[in-house]
């Protein structure tokens, strides 16, 4: 792909607003990762499941290439810095330091105050560019009992959408 095409592909969509999402997991040494992603989307509700587009640079995608379950946690309005923490090199253990991280019967650690937490194992990943699209076949859901106040990332900026 061209510089100019590469560029206007990315101006472009900067004006599809997408919902706020960290990915998280945890190696079965306890290593805890998590990393903030808005190419996420549902695939299927039979069998139940979403992908996530995850750069191979990252250090979470050799732990999701081997099939390490993991959580896709959808933020909420006042997730914003957990987000950036995230999103931000090289923080390690430093991004569970916000926010209140539980663990799943599994091991995986998950946002307790999400909007929604999916629950997931590794199904297919599938390389393609700079990126493995990762689908994770749904284990379980958790989703929040207030009404929903999501985070949204929108022209290369944080938006809150409360209805």
């Amino acid at each position: 792909m061209s510089q100019d095409l590469a560029k206007a592909m990315r101006d472009g969509m900067r004006r599809l607003p997408s919902g706020v999402s960290v990915v998280s997991a945890q190696t079965s040494d306890g290593q805890r990762y998590a990393m903030t992603a808005s190419s996420v989307t549902s695939v299927s509700d039979q069998p139940a499941s979403l992908l996530v587009c995850v750069n191979r640079n990252t250090r979470i995608c050799p732990i999701l290439v081997l099939g390490q379950r993991f959580a896709i946690n959808i933020l909420s309005k006042h997730h914003q810095e957990i987000s950036i923490l995230c999103a931000t090199g090289d923080q390690g253990e430093k991004r569970f330091n916000l926010g209140r991280w539980l663990l799943a019967p599994d091991k995986t650690p998950y946002l307790e105050d999400a909007e929604a937490v999916f629950e997931c194992e590794v199904d297919l990943v599938q390389p393609y560019g700079t990126h493995n699209i990762v689908v994770g076949r749904i284990i379980a859901v958790r989703v929040a009992s207030s009404g929903p106040a999501p985070l949204v990332y929108l022209d290369g900026n944080y938006r809150n959408l409360s209805l």
